[in-house]
């Protein structure tokens, strides 16, 4: 699983970072806009990313599995 984010979109409100605090933050240098700090998230992280992706107000996180493609939902 590898999240990606579209910055075009981002509005800053600091739910990814709150959620999944190992994988994303909202650096105040980048005006608060979301960053990746983990591409390659362990399993472990997994559930708190998918919740980042489903919290997001401007569907700015998108996870994709390992060969490109958008990974499954939970089940």
């Amino acid at each position: 699983m590898r999240p990606t984010v579209n910055p075009d979109t981002c509005i800053a409100s600091g739910n990814c970072s709150r959620t999944a605090p190992r994988v994303f933050a909202n650096l105040e240098e980048n005006g608060g806009f979301v960053s990746i700090i983990d591409e390659n998230p362990p399993e472990s992280e997994w559930p708190a990313v998918r919740a980042a992706e489903e919290q997001c107000p401007s569907a700015t996180i998108h996870i994709e599995k390992d060969d490109g493609l958008p990974a499954p939902g939970p089940t």
